[in-house]
């Protein structure tokens, strides 16, 4: 049972920097947000922050990275099934970009919260 999970615990780590590695070659949007973490995270681990407000401001930067790693999934997902202009896809497509910037809007709100008090 031991070498099982382990087996598939490998497995997830396979295929997790599989997808990493194939986004980072080719959706240029993922080097925009992870310079853009690169930023803030210096930020955050240099300016006088408590705990709590370094903690939120690393984690909405992964959750950043998360919601664009999900963006082409989703993209591709449409794609394969049909590359036919569809307003549905367009929908679907339309949709997974606004979850990417929302999660960058709220990294962005929790920065101006913290930074004005």
């Amino acid at each position: 049972m031991v070498q099982r999970e382990w087996q598939r615990f490998r497995n997830r780590v396979i295929w997790s920097c599989n997808g990493w590695l194939d986004c980072w070659r080719n959706e240029p949007s993922l080097h925009q947000w992870v310079w853009a973490n690169v930023v803030s995270a210096g930020f955050a681990l240099t300016l006088d922050l408590d705990g709590a407000e370094r903690a939120l401001i690393l984690a909405l930067g992964i959750l950043v990275l998360a919601a664009e790693l999900m963006n082409p999934g989703i993209e591709r997902a449409i794609d394969y099934i049909s590359k036919d202009h569809h307003p549905l896809a367009k929908q679907a497509k339309d949709a997974a970009s606004a979850a990417v910037a929302m999660t960058g809007i709220a990294a962005g709100v929790a920065w101006v919260v913290i930074l004005i008090g």
